[in-house]
């Protein structure tokens, strides 16, 4: 059968070195004897090495000739090759409410949907790995002081270990992309409770971090509004001098209750 043509507008990247589509399919065996869900497969460069792995394997792909191209070269998947689009399934469907892997040389342009998605099924996603953009990958791994530290640090850190594993020249995509790749993987970390508001604690991350060359004493103001004003001494806190890259996640959540204790 015909290699698969990369398309675009899915953003498309086929990685074609076998050495390196090894290791990042190995790592996913820092989480062992459960499933495994790689997204985005296309001609089944990672899935070749992951099929081998003695466990449960199943991959979700969008694209319909990825799909054909990967029915007719792994006849092993049988029914486990899923044509559909990962940001809409329904996760608890994939492998009957059990937790699982994901893996994937994810599309860049919707990395981030993705780790949101994960984030939204953390129970049942205890290590996530693969490939993304060098630059989200340095984000995501950052700490607290410098300015790549940012939303996706703090969401993801909040419940995950980051680790940013190897850098991945373009020379080894068909098409090669415009810049360099990385390979991350982030493990559930001990956190059951953030000891705030989830959905509270989003918002305040995303508020400050949306005008992150701004005090907290200004970003935070929009939170608050006419029904819910902010007492006075509010915004009169030390840590309300402080801009958002300067915060640890401890400090967000307690920011965060401070802000809820108004909401109220």
């Amino acid at each position: 059968m015909k290699q698969v043509r990369p398309k675009k507008n899915l953003g498309q990247h086929f990685l074609t070195d076998l050495n390196i589509a090894k290791r990042i399919a190995d790592t996913v065996d820092a989480s062992p004897d459960i499933p495994v869900l790689e997204v985005g497969p296309g001609m089944g460069v990672m899935t070749q090495y992951l099929v081998e792995k003695p466990r449960p394997f199943k991959v979700v792909e969008i694209d319909r000739e990825s799909v054909a191209y990967l029915q007719e070269n792994f006849p092993r998947l049988n029914d486990n090759i899923i044509g559909g689009d990962f940001l809409r399934m329904d996760l608890r469907e994939v492998f009957d409410g059990q937790q699982f892997v994901l893996t994937g040389n994810y599309p860049y342009d919707i990395s981030s949907q993705i780790f949101f998605k994960m984030l939204d099924n953390k129970d049942l996603i205890p290590c996530c790995t693969g490939m993304i953009q060098h630059e989200v990958a340095v984000r995501m791994a950052s700490q607290p002081g410098n300015k790549q530290y940012g939303i996706l640090s703090v969401l993801i850190q909040a419940w995950y270990n980051v680790e940013y594993l190897f850098t991945v020249e373009p020379g080894v995509f068909n098409p090669p992309p415009k810049v360099q790749s990385a390979v991350i993987r982030m493990t559930r970390n001990e956190v059951t409770d953030l000891g705030c508001d989830e959905q509270l604690f989003r918002r305040v991350v995303k508020t400050t971090f949306n005008q992150r060359r701004k005090m907290l004493r200004v970003s935070l103001r929009q939170i608050f509004d006419a029904n819910h004003p902010a007492p006075a001494g509010f915004f009169d806190d030390e840590i309300m001098t402080r801009r958002p890259e300067q915060l640890s996640i401890p400090q967000f959540i307690e920011l965060t209750n401070k802000v809820a204790s108004v909401l109220k």
